[in-house]
């Protein structure tokens, strides 16, 4: 039997409550949050400043989608930071860099709601907006990011976008809606989309030449927030892979579970089983009308 001697009983009871101790003290101090709006750029904020080079004052904000500064001086969102240049001005078209520490990408758009032309910050960022941002500034979204546009009915298709998406999810589960046939979608990933807004055919090649086709108005590079009805488009290199949006973030696709046959799945699905590059959404807009 292994004894203990009592000075070794003593400095095991002294480690003991050393170590709740010390447990104590780190379970009772949680990191303190930031304090919203308070024109101090802490940890977890995008912030904007009103001069270039991160100098003026600050407009700090949480990591929440904001379409909307507002103008009004009464209601607007304000710098905050007081003793500041630009302090108490309303932040919309008055900043000029910022310091994203949300820990994600935030992006920075021209117009309200998330519209027009916008600039990417990385999380860590701190920079300058871009001469077209600069004082040009009006509402800003977190990663995943929010799409500025719905499904558009302008292109002349059979069907409209609400008319497709019910299409679509018919098919779940299903190989051609008139043959039943595994070999009609098996690898016509573009096809099947045509079907879906009423045509026998897209008119293009491939999904890849789908998407160089396609006026880059209607083409919306790298934005996962795909509105229903929109297409979707990958890259592998090759013939490329499209699939159509039947909204919260789910797609319906032809070959991803069964060879030939339509069911439901992502745009991560795709990515990880398939190893595609996925290259943004588009607009439904077709070459066999254009």
């Amino acid at each position: 039997m292994t004894t203990t001697t009592r000075p070794a009983r003593a400095a095991g009871a002294v480690l003991a409550l050393l170590c709740s101790v010390v447990a104590t003290l780190l379970t009772a101090s949680p990191a303190q949050a930031a304090t919203a709006r308070n024109g101090v750029c802490e940890s977890g904020e995008f912030c904007f400043y009103y001069n270039s080079g991160n100098v003026g004052s600050i407009s700090d904000h949480a990591a929440t989608d904001l379409g909307d500064y507002g103008t009004d001086p009464a209601s607007c969102y304000t710098f905050r930071t007081s003793g500041r240049n630009g302090y108490g001005q309303c932040i919309k078209n008055n900043a000029a860099s910022v310091w994203n520490r949300t820990g994600k990408a935030v992006r920075v758009h021209y117009n309200s709601d998330f519209g027009g032309t916008y600039q990417q910050f990385a999380a860590g960022a701190e920079a300058d907006l871009n001469a077209t941002l600069k004082n040009n500034n009006a509402s800003h979204d977190v990663e995943a990011f929010v799409s500025a546009e719905s499904c558009k009915n302008s292109f002349g298709n059979p069907r409209s976008c609400s008319a497709a998406v019910t299409w679509a999810i018919g098919m779940d589960g299903k190989y051609d809606s008139a043959l039943n046939d595994a070999s009609t979608y098996s690898g016509l990933c573009d096809r099947f989309v045509a079907n879906a807004y009423g045509w026998s055919h897209s008119g293009s090649t491939t999904a890849y030449n789908h998407w160089t086709q396609i006026p880059s108005t209607y083409r919306h590079g790298g934005d996962r927030s795909v509105p229903a009805g929109g297409l979707a488009f990958f890259s592998n290199g090759g013939a490329g892979h499209v699939m159509i949006s039947i909204g919260g973030g789910y797609f319906m696709s032809n070959d991803i579970d069964v060879n030939g046959r339509i069911d439901k799945t992502t745009i991560a699905t795709i990515e990880n089983r398939w190893g595609q590059n996925y290259l943004g959404w588009a607009q439904p807009y077709f070459m066999a009308n254009h």
